[in-house]
């Protein structure tokens, strides 16, 4: 993981020009914020050793260096998923080369159904303050690397407590509605069953998804401060009273995208 991690990082150096301390990852119909960056460079996925694509509709495998309000950042536009066909170290990949990149803060953003009816309904933006893994598997399963992180690492704050903070002033200076919960990440492709929903409530979750548990587990292993907003697209299984449809998440995820842009534009100002 080391090596090819360093040599998708010299390929990527040698292809922007800026010095990102920030990286944001996007899900799906979250778009918005790529048309708030200047001074723009983009790198297919495919050119970048060891890096895969996305097969997801609303991804569009790219890394985009470029500033936002003045400030360099990197962006995924596009992630990868266990459901795809990726190894857990395959989709965590990205995260590895960012820490060898110098990358000091990740945000992360998804597309999520909402199961808490008392505060969650469709385009509420989630601050997400913890996460429940109902992933088959994790991506630090195996042979550690000192390199890189301990073989046991805490998961007491995955979410940082000081960009979330940060998050909450921006969110009330903007006059930006929001909630904080907690985000189960469950395997997929599928969308749950009305009872895997209701096992899901009663551990305490919030909203469900199928992303941005590894992505945190790997950065809280590598000391990256981690901040995550969940955009709810639908309401989970058995809540809402439709059948789900990808296309709807996009829509949804795209209206709540521009919103959400200028609230990560304040909040890397601010960094």
């Amino acid at each position: 993981m080391y090596d090819l991690a360093i040599e998708a990082k010299y390929y990527i150096l040698q292809n922007i020009t800026t010095e990102p301390k920030t990286a944001i990852v996007l899900g799906s119909g979250l778009t918005s914020i790529m048309d708030e960056l200047t001074d723009k460079v983009e790198l297919n996925y495919a050119d970048i050793p060891n890096f895969k694509t996305s097969t997801v509709k609303g991804h569009t495998s790219k890394l985009i260096s470029g500033k936002l309000n003045g400030n360099d950042v990197l962006l995924m536009s596009g992630r990868f998923h266990y459901y795809e066909g990726y190894s857990m170290k395959d989709i965590t990949f990205p995260i590895y080369v960012f820490k060898l990149l110098g990358i000091e803060n990740l945000i992360l953003t998804n597309s999520c159904g909402g199961i808490n009816t008392e505060k969650l309904s469709p385009g509420s933006i989630m601050v997400v303050n913890d996460f429940i893994n109902l992933m088959p598997s994790n991506p630090l399963i195996g042979e550690n690397n000192e390199k890189f992180g301990p073989r046991f690492p805490d998961m007491t704050e995955p979410y940082d407590l000081s960009l979330r903070k940060l998050a909450k002033e921006k969110a009330k200076m903007l006059n930006i509605e929001y909630v904080e919960g907690v985000y189960t990440g469950f395997m997929g492709p599928y969308y749950e069953t009305k009872a895997e929903i209701r096992m899901i409530k009663t551990m305490g979750s919030d909203a469900v998804g199928m992303s941005t548990v590894p992505e945190t587990i790997v950065s809280n292993y590598l000391g990256i401060k981690t901040l995550a907003f969940a955009t709810i697209t639908n309401m989970a299984t058995g809540i809402q009273k439709v059948k789900h449809s990808h296309e709807n998440v996009v829509k949804i995820a795209g209206e709540a995208s521009k919103k959400l842009a200028l609230w990560i534009k304040e909040v890397v100002k601010s960094i």
